[in-house]
């Protein structure tokens, strides 16, 4: 945790999910290396650059890589059922230590530090009436949970919809009152949106390593 939390009027938790069964991948994300780390820690030490508590979210009986002692596991305690669920089980686990919590896939390569603050700010620090329960980014017409932030209440709602079997955030949000952010929003923080690029197949982590090493060269 750094120092900008004791500023926060309210405590803000991470999610970082990494329980998918990364078929296209053909190997667990999780492990992928990059940049001197594997992807999980380096998904984790992003976002625990901005909040004050991280939990990872895995598979049952998952492996998952050595992370520092603070940063707590747990577990889906159904598999399979997607990033809905992740968030549930994360919730759980940060019930009672803080207001929100930004969630994040363990495959964002490029995730931005100032990204995550900047999507933080936009559910505020007070609460209110009309305060937004969840802000997620929507670039060229699509919606992105996983690099969007919850209020903890949202919690009960998230139960339902799985009670439902309906497992698509977007159901989320059309429940509970959501800050749709915009791309010109996020432009000065992020202009590439590189914060929002994950990885799902062989070729996009090729791809990635590419543009890292193109960077280092110059």
């Amino acid at each position: 945790m750094n120092g900008v939390s004791s500023k926060r009027s309210t405590a803000t938790g991470g999610i970082v999910l990494c329980g998918g069964r990364s078929s296209r991948m053909g190997q667990p994300k999780a492990w992928l290396p990059f940049d001197g780390e594997l992807m999980l820690q380096r998904a984790v030490r992003i976002v625990q650059e901005v909040v004050d508590r991280v939990v990872v979210v895995a598979a049952p009986r998952q492996d998952v890589p050595e992370l520092l002692p603070e940063v707590s596991i747990v577990r889906d305690e159904i598999e399979g059922r997607g990033p809905l669920q992740g968030l549930a089980t994360g919730l759980m686990a940060l019930e009672g230590q803080v207001d929100r919590v930004y969630l994040s896939s363990c495959d964002m390569p490029f995730l931005h530090a100032a990204f995550v603050k900047s999507v933080i700010s936009f559910v505020g620090g007070l609460t209110t009436p009309t305060r937004p329960l969840i802000a997620v980014p929507r670039v060229e017409n699509r919606f992105h949970p996983l690099a969007a932030v919850y209020s903890t209440s949202v919690l009960p709602f998230v139960h339902r919809l799985l009670a439902a079997d309906k497992l698509r955030p977007v159901f989320l949000f059309d429940m509970v009152p959501t800050r749709v952010i915009e791309p010109h929003e996020l432009a000065d923080v992020d202009p590439d949106f590189e914060s929002l690029r994950n990885l799902n197949t062989p070729e996009e982590y090729e791809t990635a390593l590419s543009v890292l090493k193109s960077r280092r060269s110059e």
